[in-house]
């Protein structure tokens, strides 16, 4: 596994089924998932239609995340972090990412993104930077995180890393050339 992998210093843990009707494994990310909040012409800054299953019994909540490891920061760039989903949800619709959707269900907290904003923002590469791969990644969880919205992804990740009991991801692309 590559050190500019999101996965290298985490614990080996299951996996279990990640799908979507907007993205494909592989694929590269199109109009709606490419931000147009910071540039992207013809972004949109939809989220993905996202389903999961095959997670553990002992499943309590759940985190959605997005992350681009290739950004130029030294630290990568979270585009959306969700957490303490309840363990009955096994799935988010299409702009779930968007607060002001409303679909997101109770109890869940939106963490602001590496771009300052409690919500998905889409893939936005530096041009001529080169292909940048986007992990949407949802992680079964022994417990809630418990953390609320002025916390920072990394900080969500580090509380990920020991509540973590199962992964599921899907890795995508995007080039702005």
């Amino acid at each position: 596994m590559s050190v500019n992998s999101p996965f290298y210093n985490l614990s080996d843990v299951p996996s279990f089924t990640l799908t979507s009707t907007d993205i494909e494994a592989g694929g590269e990310l199109t109009g709606p998932q490419l931000s147009g909040a910071m540039g992207v012409d013809g972004g949109q800054d939809v989220s993905p239609q996202l389903s999961w299953s095959g997670f553990p019994e002992e499943t309590k909540a759940f985190a959605v995340t997005c992350y681009d490891p290739d950004a130029p920061t030294g630290s990568g760039f979270w585009h959306w972090v969700v957490t303490d989903l309840d363990a009955s949800t096994t799935s988010l619709p299409a702009n779930a990412g968007d607060p002001s959707a409303d679909l997101l269900p109770a109890g869940t907290v939106t963490l602001r993104n590496d771009a300052g904003e409690p919500r998905f923002v889409g893939a936005a590469p530096p041009q001529g930077h080169g292909p940048h791969r986007y992990f949407f990644i949802v992680t079964a969880l022994a417990e809630p995180l418990g953390l609320d919205e002025s916390a920072s992804p990394a900080f969500a990740g580090f509380n990920m890393f020991f509540k973590g009991i199962a992964r599921a991801s899907l890795e995508c692309t995007f080039e702005l050339k």
